[in-house]
């Protein structure tokens, strides 16, 4: 009778079915939006009046200009609400389904190659998409003046800008979506779409950024589908817009600045400089991001491919012993 109870309590349960999961990742999705919406407002209520009691007339309105300490406070209070939305979403999914896998990919430590690979990224991009433009003609450098404490401040900002966007683009959704089954290309289009669209409020939204965009969610998520690490696509995120905007003059996805280190005169040929929506609206952008996903998935695809010929030879080389 002991030895029966004790087989029962070491049985491990079934996986859940495909379908289970996939409709326990549509209830997820659903309860992180409702959650990640209400502490955003909790939140912003609270800075607001924190504002108004310290008298420390930190104008919240401002934060549609991005080169205010209002824009950073609005940052903050995405980011924490994303993690807080994240942890509960987490910790429910654990109690419904405790065999779940749930990965978010925050750890650094044996990830920081890939952090500095994708700041490499984002500047190689840049250099080589900033030189072609140049050379065709296409933009000038008018000006060039430093303004060291805009630069300070949008690092900052930029920085909270890709931790939020990336923990909930592909950290959460991406994330689930491959650990509901779904075929990691499928989910890395899907979740690239859903990161696309989230531009759409954006100045000067048009197709040719729409699918820039789709791309640069591809490009994003193409380390992550094969490390799980969110630390890559933090750091090209993060670069990519500090890079673009406060550095060499464009506009960050239609948002344009005050102030930059370089001013730029560009051509009316949008399509090869991105007009108004900045160089993410161009076709150079458009030849880049995919070549460089392509790159990235090659170089993975290779290397498991290496990693499986390795494990098949000491499998082979055991048998044979």
């Amino acid at each position: 009778m002991v030895e029966n109870n004790r087989q029962k309590t070491n049985e491990v349960a079934p996986p859940p079915s495909r379908w289970k999961r996939g409709g326990w990742l549509v209830v997820e999705v659903l309860l992180f939006v409702v959650l990640m919406f209400a502490l955003t407002g909790l939140l912003y209520a609270m800075a607001g009046f924190i504002d108004v009691a310290l008298g420390t007339h930190l104008n919240l309105n401002e934060a549609e200009d991005i080169n205010s300490l209002a824009a950073i406070l609005v940052e903050v209070v995405m980011v924490i609400a994303c993690l807080a939305a994240i942890g509960v979403v987490r910790r429910l999914s654990r109690v419904v389904f405790p065999q779940t896998r749930f990965l978010v990919g925050f750890a650094l430590r044996k990830h920081w190659r890939e952090f500095l690979a994708g700041i490499g990224v984002a500047a190689g991009l840049y250099g080589i998409g900033f030189l072609v433009t140049m050379l065709l003609g296409e933009i000038r450098i008018a000006d060039v003046c430093c303004h060291a404490g805009m630069l300070g401040r949008t690092w900052g900002l930029f920085f909270l800008v890709a931790l939020f966007e990336e923990s909930a683009c592909r950290g959460f959704l991406l994330g689930r979506m491959m650990d509901a089954g779904m075929n990691k290309f499928v989910a890395l289009v899907l979740s690239s779409a859903v990161f696309s669209i989230l531009h759409l409020g954006n100045p000067n939204f048009a197709v040719l950024p729409f699918i820039n965009l789709l791309l640069a969610g591809m490009l994003l998520g193409s380390a992550y589908i094969y490390t799980r690490n969110l630390w890559f696509a933090i750091a090209l995120h993060w670069f990519w817009n500090w890079l673009q905007g406060p550095v060499l003059g464009f506009e960050v996805s239609g948002n344009r600045f005050r102030e930059s280190l370089l001013t730029l005169e560009a051509s009316d040929n949008v399509l090869l400089n991105g007009g108004s929506f900045g160089f993410e609206g161009s076709l150079v952008c458009t030849v880049l991001m995919l070549l460089s996903a392509f790159l990235i998935i090659r170089y993975y695809e290779r290397r498991k491919q290496g990693f499986d010929k390795a494990k098949e030879g000491l499998c082979g080389a055991k048998e044979g012993f």
